[in-house]
């Protein structure tokens, strides 16, 4: 009986406990992502970041499937989104492509990194419905980091115009219907 208990009560933390460890797990992905781009490893720096979106597109399911949405997992989430999909994307192009733009490059890409930033602290501060507003940090941060496999096909200044498109996307007021 002791020992049916126990078992009870560790399925019921793994549950309690899941969502957010998908999120850590998103999180940590985003950071071996910036990881592997300092380490000019930059194929497993775009892995890592889609194994973090595909993390991401779960951690909320999970929560509502085993009802432990709250507000820590909202705020855990959004600081995993900025990792994996603000900063890591951003770096490891700018590191492929814009440093060879110096300062704008720079500039540029603190850009799209605090946009992303106020982007989810907007999303944070406004009521749950069924609608983005703005492009999705995690929509922007996947199309800037597919955007690396475009590096042999397009001239360099393209990136100076994708990383403002992107940035001004995601500050942006229009609704986006949730799938």
């Amino acid at each position: 009986m002791f020992l049916l208990h126990m078992v009870d009560s560790t399925i019921k933390k793994i549950k309690s406990h899941a969502a957010n460890l998908i999120t850590l797990c998103n999180l940590s992905f985003g950071g071996a992502s910036i990881m592997a781009t300092l380490n000019e490893s930059y194929s497993y720096s775009v892995l890592f970041i889609f194994i973090a979106a595909f993390l991401d597109r779960y951690d909320g399911k999970v929560a509502r499937k085993f009802n432990q949405e709250s507000e820590l997992g909202k705020q855990l989430d959004s600081m995993g989104d900025i990792i994996s999909f603000g900063v890591a994307p951003a770096l490891l192009m700018y590191e492929c492509i814009l440093n060879d733009f110096g300062t704008l490059g720079m500039i540029i890409t603190i850009f799209y990194i605090a946009c992303g930033a106020f982007r989810l602290a907007r999303f944070n501060i406004t009521e749950s419905n069924c609608y983005f507003v703005g492009l999705p940090i995690t929509a922007a941060g996947t199309i800037l980091t597919v955007s690396y496999f475009l590096i042999p096909v397009v001239n360099p200044p393209f990136y100076l115009f994708v990383y403002p498109i992107l940035s001004i996307l995601m500050v942006s007021t229009f609704s986006l219907k949730k799938l």
